[in-house]
């Protein structure tokens, strides 16, 4: 990656491009590079930097190995038949995580202190906290302590993920957990300044980026609770005793994009204005599981242009539906109207879930059928379901509403109602998947890439492992799995 030195920085745009280097051109660089700027102009690029790599080539990827969506062309494709390789993410890693959103939120701190604007400098921790962690969710060892330090660490060294996650003094690492928690201290100092308008999550409300912020420590501990118990129910006690996060969809940390041609969701402009708006197509997998739920979010998630939906097996290598236009897609309810989506990136659901999961599997506070519940309620209703329309649901379908058998048993049941609740965000299912092993999903047709085995990783980008000697030489394969899965 180009460590960019601070007094270089990139101004993220608030749309960056399309989609990975090998298949479209994205648009990661700014014709305006200022060498001075303010808190309130870096902030909205930033967090679009982080919104848009989370819908961009990472959603693509993610939503087709965890069969949401199938691959009939390009690299999803591939995807689709687990073929990977060091060019699919290369302009995720580089514009739109290092030299955009991250290196951004670096100089958001630094302006923040230096201007006395602590407000700004509790945002960037918070978001820089949740982008680094979709990066190591990702690629496992990636460059962390020593990264977006300019000229100091041209070639910085892959920090482990344990100590990206648990914090090293030793060797100078703090962890992801302490950085949020800086952040939410930083909200409550004194700043000369705050955001407004300029903050397009939460318009400057600083007690709603506090609940967000606890909330992401919660999804921190969950990613690593199979891996590290005592330390993921200690989080989430905190947490649970602080009683302060998200828990009413109005709070979600969600990012909205315009809806005018080039400042769009990237998940729309792929799949209804690109070259490439044919690569995409809804999963017949997973179009069974939700008609097997008589889930009424289907027609909300995704698009019905034919008397039926119009979708293809995961692998699938016939010839494809005719006419391409009766294809189902994303629907409003992902994309938006226009291209607004919006990007889902913590939500009130997503709580829910992970609190019943807690419950269950470490024994932390808490119903777990309730939560459970209650995350369903969430998701139906931010998909705009009623209250009557979600009971009647609930009624008339026990064995999605009750939780039974087993606790393992259960937890199958809550991972694949967050599986379905966070359709959009292939990520987040992505990381459930790898360390739960839930849902249960079946070999693509025609598997191949590495010995036929679904990835469990994205592999390292083709310019780094040659520009970077700190990372390992042979680089892990997409079979490999990183520190915290363990299923």
């Amino acid at each position: 990656m180009k460590l960019i030195a601070y007094k270089n920085y990139l101004l993220v745009p608030l749309f960056l491009g399309m989609g990975a280097c090998s298949n479209y051109l994205d648009v990661n660089v700014t014709p305006n590079n200022p060498t001075s700027v303010t808190p309130a102009v870096l902030l909205p690029g930033a967090q679009a930097g982080s919104a848009f790599a989370n819908a961009n080539e990472i959603n693509r990827f993610s939503s087709v190995v965890i069969q949401q969506l199938s691959g009939a062309g390009n690299n999803p494709a591939n995807y689709d038949v687990y073929q990977t390789n060091g060019a699919d993410l290369n302009n995720q890693w580089t514009g739109e995580l290092y030299d955009g959103a991250l290196v951004n939120y670096q100089k958001l701190v630094e302006l923040g202190d230096a201007t006395g604007s602590k407000a700004y400098t509790g945002i960037a921790k918070i978001l820089k906290a949740y982008t680094f962690s979709v990066a190591t969710d990702l690629w496992g060892d990636i460059p962390y302590s020593q990264a977006l330090q300019g000229e100091a660490f041209l070639s910085p060294r892959l920090d482990k993920q344990e100590d990206i996650y648990k914090g090293n003094t030793a060797q100078g690492i703090q962890s992801l957990f302490d950085l949020v928690r800086e952040g939410i201290k930083d909200l409550d100092a004194a700043s000369a300044t705050k955001p407004g308008a300029d903050d397009l999550i939460y318009g400057g409300d600083l007690a709603k980026w506090k609940r967000a912020g606890n909330t992401l420590l919660l999804k921190f501990a969950m990613t690593i609770s199979r891996k590290e118990p005592a330390l993921a129910t200690s989080v989430i006690n905190e947490v649970l005793t602080g009683n302060n996060y998200i828990n009413a969809n109005s709070g979600d940390m969600n990012f909205a994009f315009g809806a005018s041609v080039g400042s769009q969701d990237p998940r729309y402009t792929y799949t209804n204005i690109s070259t490439f708006k044919d690569d995409l197509i809804l999963s017949t997998r997973y179009l069974n599981l939700l008609k097997g739920f008589n889930d009424p979010r289907l027609p909300i998630f995704f698009t019905k242009p034919a008397a039926d939906y119009v979708s293809i097996d995961n692998g699938f290598r016939g010839t494809l539906p005719q006419p391409i236009t009766s294809w189902s897609r994303y629907n409003k309810y992902v994309v938006g109207n226009a291209g607004e989506g919006p990007v889902r990136l913590a939500t009130n659901f997503q709580r829910a879930f992970i609190l019943a999961e807690a419950a269950l599997r470490l024994g932390t506070p808490g119903d777990p059928q309730a939560l459970y519940t209650e995350g369903i309620r969430a998701s139906m209703t931010l998909a705009g379901l009623t209250a009557d329309q979600i009971n009647a649901y609930l009624t008339a379908n026990p064995t999605v509403a009750t939780l039974t058998g087993t606790n393992e048993q259960k937890i199958a049941q809550i991972i694949t109602q967050k599986y379905i609740a966070f359709t959009g965000n292939g990520l987040e299912s992505f990381n459930d998947y790898r360390r739960t092993g839930y849902p249960v999903l079946q070999p693509s047709q025609n598997a191949a890439g590495i010995d036929g085995t679904r990835p469990v990783r994205a592999v390292y980008i083709n310019a780094e492992l040659q520009r970077n000697t700190n990372f390992p030489n042979p680089a892990p394969q997409s079979n490999v799995r990183v520190w915290w899965d363990v299923d």
